[in-house]
């Protein structure tokens, strides 16, 4: 690999962001005019199935499983590839113009951030999160780990292994080997529990799943071999096992518009579901 030096100022160069160079700017703030789409529904979701979309999905999918019937939504698609994180609807409902983004018509509170959306959720329809505040805690504790870790799942391992331009083996290694010990601390808290907090499933598992449960089921950046998944049995099996719920099953398609499998662009209703094979 070629030595860098950085200058002494740093300028923005827009063709050196790899695949996604038209999306990446060093700026905030709208690009164009686009108001966001409303629905029925109390909750007005605005998302795309990444592992982050996926967490509020399969969230409000459970509350409904468990008769939370004001967790119904509309569920609509937020494009990042064509830039509509950066219409100006999205953008007054999150400056950070990140998916996703929850509006709770009912009390009209905006959300952003999958961790305070599930926390919002939780708390709201009283699921997924124990009163006792020590177990309370434990939830708390993996929930934040997983929103303080993934970003070296993501936007370090698999952005270098899966996204850059070109593979150098620097940042390959660094970010393989900060993945693989994540797997470790999430393989050993496994061993002694059936569930990420302990006994019962909760929003811990929820926002862990799709990121941890995706790249051991081989389902992120075609990377299961490389990173040996095989070797961390017990992510393995509480995957599996969290991958049999009929709510993953149906969170896992909504705002999909990619891929092979079952997709869901847009939901708007439980029925949404009878034409696809889960």
């Amino acid at each position: 690999m070629s030595s860098y030096t950085p200058p002494d100022v740093w300028t923005w160069d827009a063709a050196n962001g790899g695949q996604f160079a038209s999306i990446n700017r060093p700026v905030a703030g709208a690009t164009h005019e686009k108001t966001l789409p409303m629905g029925k529904m109390p909750l007005q979701l605005y998302s795309l199935a990444t592992p982050n979309g996926v967490k509020v999905t399969i969230m409000l999918e459970e509350l409904l499983a468990a008769g939370k019937t004001g967790a119904e939504y509309d569920a609509w698609l937020i494009s990042i590839k064509d830039g509509d994180q950066f219409g100006s609807g999205f953008v007054a409902l999150n400056p950070n113009s990140k998916i996703p983004a929850l509006l709770d018509t009912t009390t009209n509170v905006q959300l952003f951030e999958s961790g305070s959306i599930l926390l919002y959720l939780a708390e709201k329809f009283d699921a997924f999160l124990p009163k006792d505040i020590t177990n309370r805690s434990e939830v708390l504790n993996w929930l934040f780990w997983q929103m303080g870790s993934a970003p070296f799942v993501g936007g370090g391992f698999g952005h270098f292994y899966a996204y850059a331009p070109e593979k150098y083996e620097y940042p390959i290694n660094r970010y393989a080997m900060e993945t693989k010990r994540q797997l470790d601390v999430l393989d050993k808290q496994l061993a002694q529990n059936e569930f990420v907090a302990g006994d019962d499933y909760s929003i811990a598992d929820i926002a862990i799943w799709p990121w941890y449960g995706g790249l051991v089921l081989g389902r992120l950046y075609n990377a299961a071999g490389f990173l040996d998944v095989a070797s961390y049995k017990n992510v393995l099996r509480w995957a599996k096992q969290i991958d049999q719920r009929p709510a993953v099953k149906r969170g896992s398609v909504v705002n999909r518009n990619w891929g092979d499998g079952p997709q869901l662009p847009e939901r708007h209703s439980s029925s949404d579901f009878d034409k696809l094979d889960l």
